[in-house]
């Protein structure tokens, strides 16, 4: 498997791999719309055999007030269902964790299983204050601190965008 930043070529793939794991074409849009809308965005795919088998997506957030903090969030994440359980997915959140470090982000949120992401770090929002603009439970909105300590004081709603209102 290959995990690679999406190319332009890849695009009706990426769209395909979302609505088979989702099961209905809201993700496939979001991506399509973040596309377009989003800066910077980060997204990346895995590549088994030629074909693209999983996605991830960041794109950008706001927090109250901080306009000084690069947050991004993480959203959409795709597996193709035959390709699920087998890391497609943790090698696509790593490499996009670090390519989000290297765009300088300084730190990633994520509306996601309470069980998964914390093997990547992450912990719940709340922690440092932070809760998402979305009503959802505390356990599944969760932040990483890309660089350490940028979540010192940094209280208040993280926002989605726009874009996320269609899904």
């Amino acid at each position: 498997m290959i995990v690679r930043p999406e190319r332009p070529a890849d695009i009706a793939a990426v769209y395909a791999v979302n609505e088979a794991a989702f099961g209905t074409r809201a993700e496939a849009d979001l991506v399509d719309a973040l596309r377009r809308q989003a800066s910077p965005m980060v997204s990346i795919v895995a590549e088994e055999d030629g074909a693209i088998c999983g996605h991830v997506c960041f794109s950008p957030v706001t927090l109250d007030g901080r306009q000084d903090l690069s947050i991004m969030g993480l959203a959409p994440m795709a597996v193709a269902p035959h390709r699920q359980r087998r890391g497609a997915g943790s090698a696509l959140a790593r490499a996009g964790l670090e390519a989000c470090r290297r765009l300088g982000a300084h730190a990633v949120v994520v509306l996601g299983h309470a069980e998964y992401y914390p093997r990547f770090g992450f912990q719940p929002a709340s922690r440092f204050g932070l809760r998402s603009d979305y009503d959802v439970p505390d356990e599944v909105f969760m932040a990483l601190e890309l660089k350490p300590g940028a979540l010192d004081g940094a209280t208040g709603t993280i926002h989605y965008h726009p874009a996320f209102a269609n899904v």
